[in-house]
């Protein structure tokens, strides 16, 4: 009968597993607790262990008899280090091309956290193309002590939290158990210990100093707000890891004329009566040093928000640069009066008035004068005064103030 089950748990195998069994369900747990993976360090080097004691006939005898007791009883607690079983069991450990790529240690190459600036351009410079300088400042290592933090030598693994940074603690809450992750204080959460008198005079023993850096940022023709440009490499230093990358997101301000719709630009223009009823010419504005100008065919009616589209003038494809079209939206202005003595040169140019309906001949027709309302009446006319319904088309009934 099996004493304790604690190891066949962490497994999460029955106690009768084989070795097959025992290998197949810690390859598959101990890829997913794995630290460099993101894994809990203490997690994984419990099921590590427990995989080292069930593996091995003569321990896992003993387990079973008399529990962990038993095995510190014949002196079978301490093994090997967890990331060393790793690495023999799924290979690495020293010669290179391990399970992760290297000594089986790491998972992948290391990298810093990436610095991400946004850059605010406008609609101009994402129309022309733009090149601007920008001014960051990383982490460098330290050009005095080329990152080691002080003398050769003078560097040693912190024994408080053995080298990890990171110090486990278990709180008991009831019934349950509660695993508490804090930074080391003893190495600040570093993982190594400088003596004062032997740290770098420049750094401090931090190995990385700040440092000031200039890069050129190509904005091309055609990007949009939301894109980015990636510097690799240029983000912090670090002795332990490859520089991240500086990450610049392009940010698009409103512009004043224009609306962008992928390469099409869409623009508001307003036009007087006279060019809308019997034509002209207008001019705008474009993205760069030119102003467009526009020709109405006489004869030609340009109805109150009518939309026209000039080819060939709206932003460039970022890849080739190809323009899109520009579309422009017409508002017709009227005057505010005109000159009764030009009514019958514009009976002339203009259709024909609609003739007044009919109504029977016991309708009385009632004469009367047009004024302006103030605002404050015409807003509480021209709002919607539609009955308050319910979803099914009835009126809502609201209950008296008891």
């Amino acid at each position: 009968m099996v004493r304790e089950r604690k190891f066949y748990d962490l497994l999460e195998v029955p106690v009768d597993a084989s070795e097959a069994d025992l290998k197949k369900a810690y390859r598959k747990k101990a890829l997913r607790l794995h630290p460099d993976k993101g894994g809990d360090p203490e997690l994984f080097k419990e099921v590590t262990h427990a995989y080292e004691v069930l593996s091995d006939p003569d321990k896992r005898s003993i387990y079973d008899a008399r529990g962990e007791a038993g095995l510190s009883e014949q002196g079978g607690m301490g093994g090997m280090d967890p990331q060393d079983l790793f690495s023999q069991l799924f290979g690495g450990g020293g010669g290179g091309g391990g399970f992760f790529g290297g000594g089986g240690r790491s998972q992948g190459v290391r990298k810093t956290k990436d610095l991400v600036h946004r850059v605010h351009v406008t609609l101009e410079d994402l129309y022309k193309g733009k090149t601007t300088k920008l001014a960051l400042t990383r982490n460098a290592l330290c050009s005095k002590c080329g990152g080691k933090g002080g003398k050769d030598g003078a560097v040693r693994p912190c024994h408080s939290c053995n080298g990890r940074g990171i110090k486990v603690t278990l709180r008991q809450m009831g019934p349950m158990i509660q695993q508490l992750q804090s930074a080391c204080d003893e190495c600040s959460g570093t993982g190594e210990i400088i003596n004062m008198k032997d740290r770098c005079t420049n750094c401090k023993g931090k190995k990385v100093m700040p440092e000031k850096k200039l890069l050129e940022v190509h904005i091309d023709k055609g990007m949009k707000g939301g894109q980015t440009i990636t510097f690799n490499g240029e983000s912090d230093q670090s002795p332990n890891a490859q520089s991240g990358d500086v990450v610049i997101v392009i940010e698009e301000k409103p512009h004043d004329r224009f609306k962008r719709q992928e390469t099409n630009l869409i623009a508001d223009m307003e036009i007087d009566l006279l060019t809308a009823l019997t034509g002209g010419q207008v001019a705008i504005k474009h993205l760069d040093d030119r102003a467009l100008l526009i020709n109405f065919a006489p004869g030609e009616v340009v109805k109150n928000d009518a939309v026209k589209v000039v080819r060939g003038q709206g932003m460039p494809s970022q890849r080739h640069h190809e323009p899109g079209d520009l579309y422009i939206k017409f508002t017709v202005k009227f005057p505010d009066t005109i000159d009764p003595a030009s009514a019958p040169l514009l009976e002339r140019a203009l259709p024909p008035r609609k003739p007044v309906e009919k109504f029977a001949k016991n309708i009385l027709l009632e004469e009367v004068d047009l004024d302006e309302p103030d605002a404050r009446s015409k807003a509480n006319a021209m709002q919607d005064e539609a009955m308050d319904e319910d979803g099914d088309g009835e009126p809502r009934v609201q209950c008296a103030n008891q």
